[in-house]
């Protein structure tokens, strides 16, 4: 194989499933965002809608050292996300919880592939793009702001970011972080380009509203894509404060 023609090298890679690309901006998703991250000089990440901690282990492979605070609700994906960062000192998790823009209660919809799991009713779109996202049972959680307790996590931060993966229901936590985005230096949030669940709103009134809040766009990446057709339902957009 080392002695192939490079462009046979791919063509192989592909009928097995695989692309390579070289670990450089220019090249690999996680090398734009730890480039980001780093010309931002941003020491703190709020990873809200953590799941079972696959994002924040993907900026430790990435090489970010700085502080993580984890937001999840459901109970299983919770556990595991717990178990996973309790040897990382700078890796904290919040007491079980979803975000919002008010303090109490809420059910949340649990999906098949547990990343899908929303406070929002799924529509079509979303399901019959990927069966295994559909909701299969649901939980009443504990429901917080970011405002309630972002002061605490904020001390000693010169440049937090908030990662937001919330499946629709973004637009709720930024209601509940209106005293918090002054002192935020970033937001990654997902940027859906139709509704994929009741009541979400699309990635143009989400980004009209942080551009208002003195954010810009720094980059779009693909985030679920129909793998039938090949399009692009959901973008992960990255906004820095300029």
């Amino acid at each position: 194989m080392l002695n192939l023609p490079k462009h046979k090298i791919k063509k192989l890679l592909h009928t097995l499933g695989i692309e390579a690309h070289r670990y450089h901006p220019t090249a690999s998703p996680l090398a734009r965002l730890m480039a980001a991250i780093h010309a931002f000089e941003i020491d703190l990440i709020f990873d809200i809608g953590a799941n079972e901690g696959q994002f924040a282990m993907e900026l430790r492979e990435g090489g970010y050292q700085g502080r993580i605070v984890s937001f999840e609700p459901l109970a299983q994906a919770f556990d595991k996300l717990s178990t996973l960062s309790k040897h990382d000192r700078a890796w904290l998790v919040h007491p079980r919880c979803a975000l919002g823009d008010h303090m109490g209660e809420i059910d949340i919809n649990i999906s098949g592939n547990s990343v899908s799991s929303s406070v929002l009713p799924m529509l079509a779109a979303h399901s019959a793009a990927a069966p295994q996202s559909a909701y299969i049972g649901r939980e009443r959680v504990p429901l917080i702001t970011v405002d309630s307790m972002s002061q605490d996590y904020f001390a000693g931060s010169r440049a937090p970011l908030l990662k937001i993966d919330t499946q629709g229901y973004e637009w709720q936590v930024l209601d509940g972080a209106m005293t918090s985005l002054p002192k935020v230096s970033g937001i990654l949030m997902e940027l859906s380009l139709l509704p994929l669940y009741q009541g979400q709103r699309l990635w143009r009134e989400c980004v009209e509203r942080l551009e208002s809040a003195g954010f810009v766009l720094w980059s779009l990446e693909p985030a679920f894509v129909d793998p039938i057709n090949g399009r692009t339902m959901q973008w992960n957009g990255l906004f820095f404060r300029q």
